[in-house]
């Protein structure tokens, strides 16, 4: 059995020296060297990824911040500089805390462990689904329940939450990765620049669907995929 493994670090010589360790083991099969959380996300939604060979100091996005914001993450192997957040690494279940420099014999250990992990002896129940995301706001993490979400807008590099019909978040995530954290039977996308939480939709007239006050144009690309989300 071989593991897909990601590799996310924005350290370029990081990434060379995982590479190089990832090549001397058969069980491992590295699909993608990615230097942030937007590649990473790409990438998994692109391919089935057993296991993410994680940095934690990332710009915009840390990673752990990267892992709570993944519905079903595959295993992790935090790699990192900083001891300090070993006991956050495990808090999120992580299969191993490895501290920089990282030789290949604790890489080695490391990847056994994600191996064993991968084929337990009893079946694991699942996680339950978290009813909410935690997104940066200035130095903290704020939270934001599903529920309480209208819509959200794009805006170049950045994303526009909306709640309540007042509140609004402004992150800096693009909105592939919002729509990523968030739960694909209750969020839709509808416009290239828009992803609306359907619970929230009031009216639909033409090509344009209301939301409380607000009015958002619906893509002639994403229109027939709406209309089955809704059941008309």
């Amino acid at each position: 059995m071989k593991l897909n493994c990601l590799i996310v670090d924005d350290e370029p010589i990081a990434r060379n020296l995982l590479e190089g360790y990832i090549g001397r083991i058969p069980e491992v099969l590295l699909v993608k060297k990615c230097k942030n959380a937007t590649e990473a996300y790409e990438a998994l939604h692109e391919t089935s990824i057993d296991l993410i060979f994680l940095d934690i100091q990332m710009p915009t996005i840390t990673g752990t911040e990267f892992l709570r914001s993944l519905r079903r993450p595959p295993l992790v192997v935090f790699t990192t500089a900083f001891a300090n957040f070993a006991v956050e690494g495990f808090e999120l279940n992580s299969v191993d805390y490895l501290l920089k420099p990282i030789t290949f014999e604790r890489f080695y250990q490391a990847v056994q462990k994600a191996i064993d992990r991968k084929t337990p002896l009893h079946p694991q129940p699942m996680p339950e689904t978290p009813d909410y995301i935690f997104i940066k706001q200035d130095s903290k993490l704020v939270r934001i329940d599903h529920a309480d979400i209208d819509f959200l807008r794009a805006e170049k590099d950045f994303c526009w939450i909306f709640c309540g019909g007042e509140v609004k978040y402004f992150v800096s995530m693009h909105l592939k990765m919002l729509e990523e954290m968030l739960p694909a039977n209750k969020f839709q996308r509808i416009h290239r620049s828009y992803l609306v939480n359907l619970s929230k939709i009031k009216a639909l007239k033409g090509n344009t669907l209301a939301l409380r006050s607000e009015e958002i144009p619906i893509g002639a690309n994403y229109r027939q995929l709406l209309m089955e989300k809704l059941g008309l």
